[in-house]
C-alpha cells in the first residue's frame, strides 16, 4: 500500500481528504496539522511516496517549506491550496513541486492527480490555470492598501485600523473595497488569505 503524508491546518479539510484517499484510493495516509509536525511525522513514519503540503499552514513559510520537505524526504512533494493564485501555483511547480492541487478539485480528480504524481508525472490542473485573469499576474497595492491589508490579517476592525493609521474609518472601508477588488477577494477574510499567500505583507 502506497504511503502518503497530508499536512493541512484545517482539520475538516485534512481529515475529509485523508479519509477519501484511504477509502477511494486505497492509500495509507498519515496526517499533520502544521509544517513542523509534518517534518516530525516524515522522520518518524517515513519513508513516504508522496507528501502534500497546504501552502498557507503554520510554519510553511510559503515555498521555503516545499524545498525543506523535499530535502528531508527525497520524495515528490505537492502543494495544496484553497486560496493560491495561478501565479503562486506556477512558482510552486517551477520550484520543484510534484503538482499543485486546488482544494476545489473534485474528489475523484484528486485520486487521479495523486496516482499521476506517484507515477512520476507533474500534475498541473489546466482548468485552474485557464481561469487566470490579468489581475493575477500583476497585483499592485498602494502602501496604504498594504497597511490596511496587514490590519485585516491581524483581525482588526475598520475602526481599529483607522485609529492605528490616523485616518477616517470611511477611508479604511474604501481601501478594503479597492484592495479586495484588486485581489479578487470575496470578503475581508478571503483578502487576508490571498494577501498572505501572495506575500503582499
Amino acid at each position: 500500500m502506497q504511503k502518503l503524508l497530508l499536512a493541512d491546518d484545517h482539520e475538516l479539510v485534512r481529515e475529509t481528504v485523508a479519509d477519501f484517499l484511504r477509502l477511494q484510493g486505497g492509500f495509507n495516509v498519515a496526517t499533520a496539522q502544521s509544517f513542523d509536525e509534518a517534518i516530525s511525522v516524515a522522520q518518524a513514519q517515513g519513508p513516504f511516496e508522496l507528501v502534500m503540503l497546504d501552502y498557507s499552514m503554520p510554519g510553511m513559510d510559503a515555498l521555503a517549506g516545499l524545498a525543506k520537505m523535499r530535502a528531508q524526504t527525497g520524495c515528490p512533494v505537492a502543494i495544496l491550496s484553497g486560496t493560491a493564485t495561478p501565479d503562486v501555483a506556477r512558482r510552486a511547480l517551477s520550484s520543484g513541486a510534484a503538482g499543485f492541487l486546488p482544494k476545489t478539485l473534485a474528489p475523484q480528480s484528486l485520486v487521479s492527480a495523486v496516482r499521476h504524481m506517484l507515477s512520476g508525472e507533474i500534475y498541473m490542473p489546466l482548468d485552474f490555470f485557464e481561469t487566470e485573469n490579468e489581475a493575477d499576474a500583476d497585483i499592485n497595492l498602494t502602501p496604504r492598501e498594504r497597511d490596511v491589508l496587514l490590519g485585516i490579517t491581524e483581525g482588526k476592525s475598520n475602526k481599529e485600523i483607522a485609529r492605528d493609521l490616523g485616518i477616517q474609518e470611511v477611508t479604511v472601508k474604501l481601501h478594503v473595497k479597492t484592495l479586495s477588488r484588486k485581489l479578487g477577494a470575496r470578503n475581508r477574510t478571503h483578502a487576508a488569505m490571498l494577501g498572505r499567500d501572495l506575500g503582499l505583507m
